[in-house]
């Protein structure tokens, strides 16, 4: 079984210390975002086959990869650095200091374990086609032989996106837009060549059609690469969590509405004051990342279910 934490939420930047808890007890417990049926997933080193992380802030979580190393388990780190303006990304560290904890990554664990991720692109007045260009080539240039692949998308506008990005244009004075296809092949295609230049494979998440020759189908949560850094196979099928995924299967341990980057257009964020509210009642101790159960969290620990 391979983890996933957390597409849902930044596990490594905010809640380190639950997660090294919960590795010492061996389990965690989830809250199924859809049904709100809780479930236990094993965190034991004969059960896991490695971990995939998710963060944009990996600093705080170093000592507990290097605890997880010493542990024996493999895992991935995919670090989304973009450089965008506060106005669009409140509290993500700089990209100085992130390149800084890419270089370690690459340096201490191995190339394979690092993959940037420039994800999403949003159009606005402040971040043009213009400005993802020379962005990106800036980083790409900071990134050249510490990140062998780097994975994009356009940001998806879901109506809890579009409320948090139309509230933040008017609080900032700037302007969202949603481009015509043209506009994003044509800035796929600069991408990838300057990805090239720089030694790195352009991948796309999760939307095929943006593939242009010479991009690749993004596997975020990758058991190839995994594998790589295991130094032995691990079996997993494509089983993507939503239309276009090309995931390997996993079980994801993080919980929606509790990540306070502030990050405007993100998914995972409905109202950034209830993610500041669950994040307060966090208790680094529980067995939830956040606690929402009483007698259902009582019965799955007795029956002692693993999922």
């Amino acid at each position: 079984m391979i983890i996933s934490a957390s597409y849902r939420t930044d596990i490594p930047a905010f809640y380190g210390d639950w997660f090294r808890s919960r590795l010492d007890a061996g389990y965690c417990l989830v809250e199924n975002p859809y049904s709100g049926q809780p479930y236990r997933v094993s965190l034991r080193r004969e059960d896991v086959e490695g971990f995939v992380f998710w963060t944009k802030n990996t600093g705080p979580f170093l000592p507990h990869l290097a605890e997880l190393r010493r542990r024996g388990y493999p895992f991935l780190v995919l670090y989304s650095i973009k450089g965008y303006p506060r106005a669009l990304e409140r509290a993500v560290v700089d990209t100085h200091r992130a390149v800084e904890h890419m270089k370690h990554l690459a340096t201490e664990y191995g190339p394979r374990v690092p993959v940037w991720r420039y994800d999403p692109i949003v159009f606005s007045s402040v971040t043009t086609a213009d400005f993802h260009r020379r962005n990106f080539e800036r980083l790409a240039r900071a990134l050249e032989g510490i990140s062998d692949e780097v994975t994009t998308s356009f940001v998806n506008i879901y109506q809890k996106s579009r409320r948090n990005l139309d509230a933040a244009a008017r609080a900032d004075g700037f302007r969202w837009f949603d481009p015509a296809d043209e506009v994003k092949l044509a800035l796929v295609k600069d991408l990838l060549e300057i990805a090239r230049a720089c030694r790195m494979q352009l991948s796309i998440c999760a939307q095929r059609q943006y593939l242009i020759p010479g991009a690749a189908d993004a596997h975020c949560v990758d058991a190839v690469r995994l594998s790589d850094v295991a130094g032995q196979d691990i079996a997993a099928r494509i089983k993507g969590h939503r239309d276009g995924c090309s995931c390997f299967a996993s079980r994801d341990i993080g919980a929606y509405d509790s990540c306070v980057h502030g990050c405007v257009y993100c998914y995972a964020v409905q109202r950034p004051d209830a993610a500041r509210q669950q994040y307060r009642r966090h208790d680094p101790s529980g067995e939830f990342l956040i606690e929402k159960h009483n007698a259902e969290t009582r019965s799955l620990r007795a029956t002692d279910e693993l999922v």
